[in-house]
């Protein structure tokens, strides 16, 4: 009888350990993705996950511990969000692209502008970085030139037409509508695929 209440009391904590884990990386995320790398606490992060700053520090180790935790949690998120694209759809690859920058794209830009002051910022990012550039070859592999080199340049000029900072230009810098930016974004994609 004693083992097997001592079986369930280990059972309850490590349900509420993964609980409270998940709260911290939801209040991290949300943190990270409102403001500037500098301006997140783990004081604040607790704060809004209900927890002490010995909990998340016990669970995460640093600041960047805890962003490199938000990330990869958020980063299903954002493979969910992009969903199935058809091989040469450029439409349904646009859609995919707006659902996730809409979301996620202003702390995408906010990490973008951190990256030359904060390391752990720039290894992130060159990791994101490479995985846009592998969906992007996937996404297009029937529409592109057949030799290295050329599908190669392609790759880098779909990159170029759909980074996040062309959507933070279009949505936020040059104020257009979501629909006005997803016209943009197919006609840039269009024209690179044409030359193809």
């Amino acid at each position: 009888m004693a083992q097997s209440a001592r079986e369930y009391d280990m059972t309850a904590r490590s349900a509420a350990a993964v609980r409270t884990r998940e709260r911290i990386l939801r209040a991290a995320g949300a943190r990270f993705a409102d403001a500037h790398y500098d301006d997140v606490t783990l004081a604040g992060v607790a704060e809004a996950a209900g927890v002490t700053v010995q909990t998340v520090f016990n669970h995460f180790g640093s600041k960047e511990g805890l962003l490199t935790a938000a990330i990869g949690h958020f980063a299903d998120e954002v493979v969910d969000l992009r969903g199935d694209v058809a091989p040469g759809d450029v439409d349904g690859a646009v859609e995919a692209l707006m659902r996730h920058y809409e979301m996620f794209g202003d702390g995408n830009w906010r990490t973008v502008a951190d990256a030359d002051r904060q390391p752990v910022l720039h290894s992130l990012l060159e990791h994101a970085r490479g995985e846009h550039r592998r969906w992007l070859a996937t996404v297009f592999e029937p529409r592109l030139a057949a030799d290295e080199a050329g599908r190669d340049q392609a790759v880098t000029a779909l990159y170029a037409a759909t980074d996040v900072g062309t959507w933070k230009l279009l949505r936020r810098d040059l104020g257009c509508s979501a629909e006005q930016t997803r016209a943009v974004l197919s006609r840039l994609i269009v024209g690179i695929l044409e030359k193809e």
